[in-house]
């Protein structure tokens, strides 16, 4: 799927689920209480998002320097908004992670390295998610009873974590089988002449090179002395999600709704555990009407759905205009669009074209 399709749908799918949110749940004690609203808890909540973005910039720093490599603060806020811009273009959520790698790359950083930095952030977000999912479900089960499909999402969500972490220790125990796989299809692009001889060599040393890369600093990120630097991360990214659950409460004051805090974020975790894998980009669609249904636990239906809308609208949107910023402003559109359509690997080959127009980010 290219960019410009992407965005273009998640657009559609954004706008389209709004409308017919709002259509389905809005009514005059709904416009009444947006306009009674105390205006500055809408503020708090941005400062929230504020203190979620440097949360999120702090541990990626921190594994940065977990991988011996030196990362800006100005440097981790660009990455932080390219993630929520990439994710929110590709299916499943899985395109922040190419842009964060080819920017780490301009920046000096192996791609191996990048990948296992970048990797390491977003799965540290997932394991916590993993592991406080289950004792929510236990602890309120009537967010599941009655709800065959939520129910089969969840358990769907959890078999795809455990394959991939599964897949990442894998690789890390293992490269020698990636870099077999890798030349095997490097070698059949040179029997159908897609590849030459020369560059055949340079892809396998490659291949060879950023494997390694990519397992040791995994390695590195657990040993005696980047552990103290993961743990960091990890404790930043449970900070990361408090501030971006916390915004649901706020929103909630903001309109005079009563709420138990505890309880907010127990349907907020599940809510993100599930939307990290819905395929239409950024989970567009599914992330409003969802968030519309999941919400009436919380709130009357008739203020579920418009507060699901500026829930979104605070803890994504404003995020992935940021990263589209970045992305015009500083990297360009052309060079994002090769990278969106390939594998990390695509930095290697995106090299020469971006060489001369691209800005330094620190």
């Amino acid at each position: 799927m290219s960019l410009r399709k992407g965005l273009i749908l998640f657009i559609l799918f954004t706008f389209g689920a709004s409308g017919i949110v709002l259509f389905k749940s809005i009514d005059e004690e709904t416009i009444s209480c947006l306009i009674n609203a105390d205006k500055r808890f809408f503020l708090l909540a941005f400062v929230f998002m504020l203190a979620a973005w440097a949360c999120d910039t702090g541990r990626f720093c921190a594994l940065a320097k977990a991988a011996e490599e030196k990362m800006s603060f100005k440097m981790g806020i660009i990455l932080t908004w390219l993630h929520y811009f990439g994710c929110a273009v590709t299916p499943m959520q899985s395109g922040g992670g190419p842009f964060q790698v080819y920017v780490l790359y301009k920046k000096g950083v192996p791609i191996g390295k990048g990948i296992a930095i970048t990797t390491i952030r977003t799965m540290l977000t997932v394991l916590i998610l993993t592991l406080v999912v289950p004792f929510a479900l236990h602890m309120n089960p009537a967010l599941l009873d009655g709800n065959a499909f939520i129910k089969g999402v969840v358990r769907y969500v959890f078999v795809v974590i455990l394959l991939t972490w599964a897949f990442i220790a894998f690789t890390v125990i293992s490269p020698r089988i990636f870099k077999r796989l890798g030349k095997n299809i490097a070698l059949r692009l040179r029997i159908v002449k897609l590849l030459s001889f020369s560059n055949l060599k340079k892809t396998c040393r490659w291949l060879d090179r950023e494997m390694d890369n990519y397992s040791a600093n995994f390695k590195m990120t657990v040993s005696r002395k980047g552990a103290p630097y993961t743990l960091l991360a990890a404790a930043l990214s449970i900070v990361h999600l408090l501030c971006i659950f916390s915004i649901l409460p706020i929103l909630m004051t903001a309109v005079g709704l009563p709420f138990e805090y505890p309880k907010t974020l127990i349907v907020q975790a599940v809510f993100m555990f599930v939307l990290y894998f819905i395929p239409t980009p950024g989970a567009s669609g599914v992330a409003e009407g969802g968030g519309a249904f999941l919400f009436a636990m919380l709130m009357p239906h008739n203020m579920a759905g418009v507060i699901a809308i500026i829930w979104r609208f605070f803890t994504e949107y404003i995020s992935i205009f940021m990263g589209m910023a970045v992305v015009i402003r500083m990297l360009g559109w052309d060079v994002m669009e090769e990278v969106s359509h390939e594998d990390p690997a695509i930095v290697v080959a995106a090299k020469e074209k971006a060489a001369n127009s691209y800005h330094p980010l620190s």
